[in-house]
């Protein structure tokens, strides 16, 4: 008989699901594989209850992708918990790796980077946030810049489009609805309020870029992306509201 999951076995494998490429939930990924390891299962038992939270995503649900159908009532009350939290569902999942002394599902920093002294704790729990923030927001784009296609993950950036300084450290700093997968440039860009994403998802860029489309590298940057639509993700649509801000406050028109 199959041994049952635990609560923590469960925060740890949807903490993974957020992280992954829905394409890359398979038994053959390194990540699910080390999980797998860490708690004693088999590689397929990890990445079909990750399959199995994928029949609560709504955005999948509109893709016409079911998920598998055969959970439990846990997968159900873990992912009713979380999915609108990614903040908690952090803390909740790096106190699940301490409990069952394992590493965590969202890659530290080097120890090594963290100042020494009382910050260590707070540093580390920040690094983390960001960083479950930068995998879930590039796993919602297919790893893929939105205005461009490029796929080289060096290059890309998982862009607050409500700037972090600003944003609720409960509620948006670690929201993927509050980011866009950008290459370096646009990000920086975008950063500037010289480019901006309507509402509606359509790319609109400054007058003070506009004023530069004379210039073959800006038209090939620029121009050619002015009024087209950014690619959806496939989970975490990126939200009108953080959009409406960044249309607002930081966009230069």
């Amino acid at each position: 008989m199959a041994k049952a999951w635990t609560y923590d076995e469960e925060v740890l494998a949807l903490s993974l699901y957020w992280q992954t490429p829905f394409r890359f939930i398979h038994s053959s990924n390194p990540k699910i594989q080390e999980l797998a390891s860490s708690l004693g299962r088999s590689n397929a038992s990890v990445s079909m209850k990750m399959c199995n939270f994928a029949r609560f995503d709504p955005v999948l649900r509109e893709r016409g992708v079911a998920g598998l159908q055969n959970g439990s009532k846990l997968d159900e009350q873990v992912w009713n918990r979380f999915h609108a939290n990614m903040d908690e569902l952090v803390e909740a999942s790096d106190a699940a790796s301490k409990r069952l002394h394992i590493n965590s599902v969202i890659d530290p920093e080097p120890a090594q980077t963290f100042p020494i002294g009382a910050t260590v704790e707070a540093t580390v729990r920040l690094r983390r946030n960001q960083t479950f923030f930068r995998n879930a927001v590039l796993s919602a784009y297919d790893q893929k810049c939105c205005i461009t296609g490029i796929s080289i993950k060096e290059l890309l950036i998982a862009s607050h489009i409500k700037p972090w300084a600003v944003s609720d450290s409960a509620t948006e700093r670690t929201n993927p609805q509050n980011g866009l997968c950008l290459n370096a440039l646009h990000d920086r860009a975008f950063d500037h309020g010289l480019i901006t994403v309507t509402p509606e998802y359509r790319i609109v860029v400054s007058k003070y870029v506009r004023d530069l489309y004379s210039s073959e590298v800006i038209s090939d940057w620029f121009k050619k992306y002015d009024g087209a639509l950014i690619a959806v993700p496939c989970r975490f649509s990126p939200s009108k509201e953080f959009l409406e801000y960044h249309n607002k406050n930081i966009f230069k028109e």
